[in-house]
This record gives C-alpha cells, structure tokens and sequence, in this order.
C-alpha cells in the first residue's frame, strides 16, 4: 500500500465514476482500476461496490477511504512545512468562495492573484457554506469564502471584511425619500433572495419576521431581484459591492438605511484548525487589499494579515 494507492480510492470516492477519477488523477482507466484491485487484494476486502451504472464504497471502504484523506493530508503537510520554512509561495492553492460572494470579489481577485503569484497554482470552487467546509475538512480544499459564523469543529473563522447593505426600490415606492425607514413601507411587496440576505447578522431585524403580512418571493440572483422590482413594485436588498453594476437610473432608487437595523454581513475566511499555510494564506488577504473598497476590510487584517 502506498500514497499513490490512497489518492486513487480517494478520487474515485469523490467522482463515484472510472473514468473522471481516472482523469483527475492523470491515468488511464485501466491502470486505475487495476491500481484498485491491487489494493483490495492486498488488504483482502472489497473496498467499492462496481455496476455498470455506479460505484458505492462498501462499509468498510468507507472507513479505509476516510483514512486515507487523513493520510494524505498529513502526508501533503510535510511539504507545506518545508516551503513555509524556505520562505516561499508556491505550489498548490485551492479556494472555495460563496455564490453570493463571488461575483463581487472574484473577476477583480483572479486578475490580481495571478499577476502577483505566478508560481501558485490557483485553483477556485464555487460551493455554498455547508458543502465548502465539508470539502475543507476532507481536505478537498484550502481555504474558503463564505458568510461569518458558519461554526464546525475543527475549522478556524477568521474575519476578513465587512459589507452595508442598501435597499433597492421601485420608481414607484416612496422614491421621495432620502432614506429607507422600514415603517414606511410594511404595505410594500418585499423581495429577498434565498440563503444570502437572511442569515445570522446578515439581514434586516424585519427580515426575518415574514409572517407580518409582508409579500415575499424568494430569487435565486440579486440581479434577478432587481428586475422584480423594476418590473413589479416593492423593494429589495442589496449588497454595497453590487452598486457599481446598477445604471445610473437604478442608482437612483437605492437608499441608505435609517435606523438601528441589522444592515449588513460579514465575510470569513475558513480554514482547518491545523493548517499552517501562513505565507499561502496571506496571498489571498494581500489580494483582497489591492482592491477591497476602503473601510470594508478588518482593522486585523489590513495591520496584520494572517497570523497562526
């Protein structure tokens, strides 16, 4: 049994199919499935279950596929440890950002990263919060971007920035004010997108009362949400990064929150407990520096960046 052996069964766990495992890990099918017999004969049990339409591990594949990520994750510290060690930045780097978050970072972030750190090879995945630390934990994954205060054990949260929400309304919901007061508006359609603006600290106090007699339609987009108010009256909320992709008409129906609301969310960045990719880590807060709006990051992270 070796290292090689452990990536594969890991890879076909994570593809459940010969031939994208095979391609992930740069083989031919049948040297991986050969590879895999070798092993299961070697340790004299059926590690996964074959059709000719799926592939399951079995019980105890499961529990010697598991193993093998720990090993291999061990196994990959030892070199971590030897370029931390030398000082240098390079290698493999592979980062999960939040579908609500991405947009807004992403198109400015890849730019920047890759004029900056071209020896990195970087690699990015868009994944919701839940499936983003799972792959963390698995070791699927470096790092991940997601919303604050996604709690798991053995995962660190640190704290990279904070965003305002704004309100967007329709031309005919009470345009003539100067700023948005919930109170002049309990008879309006509100529109809110699913899994991104009513989380934890991240939404209005009101928002997460729905049964108030408030219309509520969940999108998928907060461009989406934009044109349902465009086209159907009420309002909606919207991240301050999405300003800059509103025309200057929309721009004339956003508004400042009045009030002691909840008007804003927070962004982490996730990490396992035991990671030690200081000087890799640190080229994602680098980064974000060189183009995050001023006042957005936090004060630990423009004094210090990333310290373990």
């Amino acid at each position: 049994m070796n290292l090689q052996q452990l990536q594969y069964i890991v890879a076909i766990d994570r593809y459940r199919n010969f031939a994208r495992a095979a391609e992930a890990c740069d083989i031919s099918q049948p040297t991986l499935s050969a590879m895999l017999g070798k092993l299961e004969n070697e340790l004299d049990v059926r590690i996964f279950e074959r059709s000719n339409k799926s592939v399951t591990p079995t019980t105890a594949g499961r529990k010697i596929i598991r193993q093998a990520e720990k090993a291999l994750m061990e196994a990959n510290r030892i070199g971590e440890i030897v370029t931390e060690e030398k000082g240098r930045v390079e290698g493999s780097f592979t980062l999960s950002v939040g579908p609500t978050i991405a947009p807004y970072i992403l198109p400015k972030f890849i730019k920047r990263y890759r004029e900056r750190y071209a020896n990195v090879d970087l690699m990015i995945h868009e994944m919701k919060a839940d499936n983003m630390l799972d792959a963390l934990l698995r070791g699927e994954i470096d790092a991940g971007i997601a919303i604050s205060d996604n709690v798991r054990h053995g995962v660190l949260e640190i704290p990279l920035y904070t965003e305002k929400f704004c309100v967007y309304l329709s031309e005919s919901c009470w345009r003539k004010l100067p700023v948005f007061k919930p109170e002049n508006l309990e008879h309006e359609n509100m529109w809110i997108m699913r899994e991104a603006q009513c989380l934890r600290d991240s939404a209005f106090s009101f928002c997460k009362a729905r049964a108030k007699g408030h219309r509520i339609y969940e999108a998928g987009s907060i461009e989406t949400l934009i044109r349902i108010v465009d086209e159907n009256g009420g309002f909606t909320i919207i991240p301050e990064m999405h300003l800059p992709f509103l025309s200057d008409k929309q721009r004339e129906n956003v508004r400042r929150i009045d009030g002691d609301y909840l008007s804003q969310r927070r962004v982490s960045l996730y990490i396992k407990e035991d990671c030690i990719r200081q000087r890799m880590l640190n080229t994602v807060t680098d980064t974000l520096k060189a183009f995050m709006p001023e006042g957005m990051l936090t004060e630990g992270i423009l004094k210090y960046g990333i310290r373990l």
